[in-house]
């Protein structure tokens, strides 16, 4: 009897045991997923600019504060105005060690160009900020806001006023046209290659006026070479340290403020390619908020002087859609779609 009892409780402790084991080993069999393999990081542009400047920020965060066993790789794809890297990322269904950062090229190359892409045909991830643009002129002119300047415009006529810009038919020329059609002014546009260039022709008094985004145009304002009459968005900048002896960016009035009902602010978001899992993008979700939330990530935004508005889900899934209905109204209205 004694015997058959301590066989019984031996089975019911193994049994429990087991039971034990199978609970502790579930989580590790369900565990969440995490890449196994180097990540691409693609940036749909050059070097040096922009969205390259953030993704191999990101990079550099993640890596130091390593929140990722896997490297992340930056691969520049910036063929067709940026359709060679979204047109990449199209391809990779379902490959989870994919990524893009993006910006407005997003929604105005296929629309300028009709290359077979949508933003739809890829996987949002998280919107990690917005980049604001700022009307600009040079220094030694008098004028003082952007109601004056844009007066000054429209009595000129046209081809008299000069917007210079970064590339044709993109952010730049399409928020010139958004201020024509708001005040009534008329400008030539003239494109060149980068912000940098923007700014030193501005300097140089080649052109009367730029739309650049802040870090564009920052030293020269320092310097007391150009002068921000206006920011592009609903808010302003919430940057109270001065850049100059008398203003910080939370001066600067927003255009609506200075009498120009135009608001454009610029898509820095980050993309999977189509198909892949829920689980695979909340990994990379995550990620991006543990980015966000470091101090290297705080002082970029204060010294790009970015619109800190992030998001994802659905809220990132309908914000698209609105901005690309945006972009398609003022790039038909500028007759800047391809047939």
């Amino acid at each position: 009897m004694q015997a058959s009892f301590s066989t019984r409780l031996a089975a019911l402790a193994s049994t429990v045991l087991l039971a034990g084991l199978a609970a502790t080993a579930a989580p590790r069999a369900h565990a969440a997923w995490e890449p196994t393999k180097p990540v691409e990081f693609v940036v749909p542009a050059g070097t040096g600019g922009g969205a390259d400047q953030m993704a191999r920020l990101i990079q550099g965060i993640v890596v130091k504060h390593s929140l990722m066993k896997q490297p992340m790789i930056v691969v520049n794809k910036s063929g067709g105005a940026g359709a060679e890297g979204f047109l990449d990322v199209k391809g990779a269904k379902g490959d989870p060690h994919k990524l893009v950062v993006t910006l407005s090229n997003l929604f105005t190359t296929p629309l300028a160009t009709g290359v077979p892409f949508n933003w739809r045909d890829m996987t949002p991830v998280s919107m990690m900020a917005l980049d604001n643009f700022v009307l600009w002129v040079n220094a030694e002119t008098p004028y003082k806001t952007a109601g004056d300047y844009l007066a000054a415009v429209k009595a000129g006529g046209a081809n008299k006023f000069k917007m210079g810009g970064t590339g044709s038919k993109q952010e730049d020329q399409i928020l010139t046209v958004g201020i024509e059609k708001a005040t009534g002014a008329k400008f030539i546009y003239v494109p060149f290659k980068g912000g940098g260039e923007v700014a030193v022709q501005l300097v140089g008094k080649h052109i009367d006026s730029t739309v650049n985004n802040p870090i564009e145009a920052v030293a020269q304002w320092r310097a007391g070479q150009l002068r921000p009459l206006c920011v592009f968005d609903d808010k302003r900048m919430p940057y109270p340290a001065k850049i100059t002896d008398k203003q910080s960016w939370q001066d600067i009035p927003t255009c609506k403020e200075a009498g120009v009902p135009t608001a454009y602010t610029m898509l820095r978001g980050v993309f999977m390619p189509p198909g892949v899992s829920k689980d695979q993008v909340d990994f990379y979700v995550n990620l991006l908020k543990k980015v966000r939330e470091t101090p290297e990530w705080k002082d970029y935004m204060e010294k790009g002087a970015f619109n800190q508005t992030s998001m994802d889900g659905d809220k990132y899934f309908q914000w698209l859609g609105a901005a690309e209905q945006q972009h398609r109204e003022l790039m038909k209205s500028a007759g800047f779609i391809s047939q």
